[in-house]
């Protein structure tokens, strides 16, 4: 059964707490190559961002772009359920509210 699995399928079969460990790294790792272009993108458009912020900010991003797209990961899922998962709502918006902190106007 292994063998018939490709190899994203296989990597997305660790997981902690009910998440996909692979996800968490591919996110976090995909930002902090992104975060200079992103920046000096923002720069351009006025906006100075920190490159640390878009690591804190990988998380609420990543919740946008999946409501977005239309695909529901159980993160998507739990932080859109307003009958709990009081948790991850918190840690969500606490996310927010340190990305934001270090925004400037250039």
């Amino acid at each position: 059964m292994l063998l018939s699995m490709n190899t994203i399928d296989y990597l997305r079969t660790f997981r902690l707490g009910g998440y996909a460990i692979f996800d968490f790294i591919a996110s976090f790792l995909g930002m902090f190559l992104v975060a200079p272009l992103l920046s000096w993108l923002c720069k351009k458009a006025g906006i100075i961002v920190p490159k640390q912020n878009w690591i804190i900010l990988t998380l609420p991003i990543s919740i946008l772009v999946h409501i977005l797209f239309g695909t529901m990961t159980p993160l998507t899922k739990q932080f859109l359920d307003p009958n709990g998962h009081y948790i991850v709502k918190i840690i969500i918006i606490t996310c927010c509210i340190f990305g934001a902190l270090g925004l400037k106007r250039a």
